[in-house]
């Protein structure tokens, strides 16, 4: 049999070496393409932690006492997912809070108890065995009559009649109290039930029916009196030096859009255990930030959203999240769980997160904070790089791991900016996670239902969240704060934030 022919004319060679060419751009493609499918499926149906195995810890030959912080530093920082933890030992049984009123209940020993089994005398109570268990009395719907004195002069006919005042309502004339208002703001921004199924409650524990509109018109009017409270809340966080920003969409309903929704976003504002303001915008161009941020000079982080770039002053620093850069990595690996390249650069940025988990566990300032910084984090980070930069090299053009690096690189300066400024956080994960009520919401009170409500819907969330990281009761904070709320001039409300509220007054 003979050899096939081998090719020697010049235009044979060509088309064999554009036939290879196609070839390898074809297994360069499918190779893509296999990629985004799995990640897709595990979108869908992987493990929502994002947390290195301790086999792939093991894998990388890294320190014991590294690995044991590198996994508390995951387990503090990362954003909120199911939980892919270790079950751990239970600690023991809860001790109720103290500032519970007590009931006591006595419970008597049956008459057989009473007699003494010998003598055939009356025994005598010596004692109690005591345990307690937290109990409710479910809520007590009642009807409030409010009678006001009037008084008048019998000697002095002519002066007329006087009557109590009325004091100050969240909406005059209202078929509800202040405190059914504000339950209904709770239960829907809070607990998160629709108001139809608020309606429904109602109509089945009271058989009073309150319709979803009317509730509906309770909570837009609560939003109507907190916009110019959010508004000192903006001016509140504009005067401080360190932002933290991030943006979710939220469906609208608008007559242009008839049979579907329009796709508005809410722009989150806030400063790590401090106030939280939510900005609602019908698009997610430039001009949302540029209006809300106006000219501050601070540090603004987000992250690589270019919308955030060319806004505020002129001496504003732009900061990067950890987190982010750190999630494109993890992608990598959660397309190959060993990738010798992906899997070391994701527990290295791991050991970032862990000083500042030291730090915290640690109690120190945010000066020897940033010193510890300066001595751990800026080697780490220079090894970083390096492996980034490597990673880029060898990886395919448009693969999970190219574009990793690409987003890391691109952002190197502004991700670095934590070892100049001590306050900067190395991750927006506590802006995203003051996202959760929007998203608990969209699954269940669907859409805001006019571009006019957006407005009022964000000044409530700004206030419920808000109050949240500040470990202030929202309900307290409402029925103080909004009766007489409209009266209210516009100079006083820096004193009535939640930041300055003060709940013993």
């Amino acid at each position: 049999m003979s050899a096939p022919p081998t090719p020697s004319a010049p235009a044979d060679l060509e088309l064999i070496a554009q036939l290879k060419s196609k070839l390898q751009y074809a297994e360069l493609r499918i190779r893509v393409l296999e990629e985004r499918l799995r990640l897709m499926r595990i979108e869908k149906y992987g493990a929502g932690g994002e947390k290195l195995s301790q086999a792939q810890m093991k894998l990388f030959e890294l320190e014991p006492v590294v690995s044991e912080m590198v996994e508390q530093a995951e387990i503090e920082h990362a954003p909120v997912h199911r939980s892919t933890q270790k079950s751990v030992k239970h600690p023991g049984r809860q001790e109720l809070p103290a500032n519970l009123p007590r009931v006591e209940r006595i419970l008597p020993c049956a008459l057989d108890q009473r007699v003494c089994k010998r003598c055939g005398k009356e025994t005598v109570v010596i004692g109690y065995e005591q345990s307690s268990q937290l109990d409710v009395e479910p809520a007590k719907y009642y009807v409030l009559v409010t009678k006001r004195e009037k008084r008048a002069c019998r000697s002095c006919e002519d002066l007329g009649v006087v009557s109590a005042p009325l004091p100050p309502r969240i909406i005059e004339k209202c078929l509800a109290s202040d405190r059914i208002v504000i339950d209904t703001v709770v239960s829907k921004y809070c607990n998160h039930t629709p108001l139809h199924r608020q309606s429904m409650i109602l109509e089945r524990d009271l058989r009073l029916e309150i319709s979803r509109a009317t509730l509906d018109g309770w909570v837009l009017k609560v939003g109507e009196l907190l916009i110019p409270m959010v508004a000192a809340m903006r001016r509140e966080l504009i005067s401080g030096s360190y932002i933290q920003a991030d943006e979710t969409p939220v469906d609208v309903q608008t007559r242009e859009c008839r049979g579907k929704n329009h796709q508005a976003y809410l722009w989150q504002y806030s400063r790590p255990g401090g106030t939280v303001v939510f900005d609602f915008r019908l698009g997610r161009g430039r001009d949302g930030p540029k209006r809300f941020l106006g000219q501050f000079e601070g540090i603004l982080q987000t992250d690589g959203y270019a919308a955030y770039d060319q806004i505020g002053g002129p001496r504003m620093v732009h900061a990067a999240c950890w987190a982010h850069a750190r999630r494109q990595f993890f992608e990598a690996v959660q397309l190959n769980p060993r990738d010798p390249v992906a899997t070391p650069i994701v527990a290295q940025m791991d050991e970032l997160f862990a000083v500042d988990a030291e730090a915290r566990r640690n109690t120190l300032t945010t000066a020897a904070r940033h010193i510890r910084r300066q001595e751990t984090a800026r080697p780490l980070l220079d090894d970083i790089r390096s492996k980034i930069e490597a990673a880029q090299s060898a990886a395919l053009p448009s693969s999970t791991l190219s574009k990793a690096c690409q987003y890391a690189l691109a952002l190197w300066k502004k991700l670095t900016r934590f070892l100049e400024y001590p306050e900067l956080e190395l991750s927006t994960n506590l802006a995203e996670n003051s996202m959760r009520p929007v998203a608990l919401g969209r699954k269940n009170w669907l859409h805001i239902g006019s571009p006019q409500a957006g407005p009022k819907v964000a000044a409530i969330l700004s206030v419920v969240e808000s109050c949240r990281r500040l470990k202030i009761s929202v309900r307290d904070y409402l029925v103080a704060v909004l009766p007489g709320l409209s009266d209210v001039k516009i100079q006083r409300l820096s004193e009535l934030t939640p930041n300055a509220w003060d709940p013993s007054c």
